[in-house]
């Protein structure tokens, strides 16, 4: 039996097309691998870039080259982030909608920093 879940994430990066891809290939993977996800089992994947982020989409960084599962039938989202003052610069948040065991252990994944942004988060 399955339930729906939604799981977290956020990554930091700089504002160049290798480093967007690269963060959020990084960041999707490891989200994937962590918890188990299948394709299959995906409903939607939505992200936030802080302003800074401006010369490529997350979403589109995630079609382009390879995550470790096809997304291509996976409803994907993007938005600006709100603008907080003395928020963290250069954010990508993810949030994977998804299908899992009914009693999974949900992994929220923050690389690059920004763990500092849920200090209530182990990982």
């Amino acid at each position: 039996m399955k339930r729906l879940f939604a799981i977290r994430g956020a990554t930091s990066c700089d504002n160049t097309k290798v480093s967007i891809l690269k963060a959020v290939h990084e960041l999707c993977d490891e989200i994937f691998v962590e918890n188990k996800i299948k394709s299959e089992d995906m409903v939607s994947i939505q992200f936030t870039m802080t302003k800074d982020l401006t010369v490529l989409n997350a979403a589109a960084a995630l079609r382009q080259g390879g995550p470790c599962i096809d997304c291509s039938k996976v409803a994907l989202f993007v938005s600006q982030e709100a603008e907080i003052e003395g928020g963290m610069e250069k954010v990508i948040r993810v949030m994977v909608t998804t299908y899992l065991k009914k009693n999974a252990e949900v992994v929220n994944v923050y690389k690059n920093g920004t763990d500092r942004l849920r200090p209530d988060r182990k990982r």
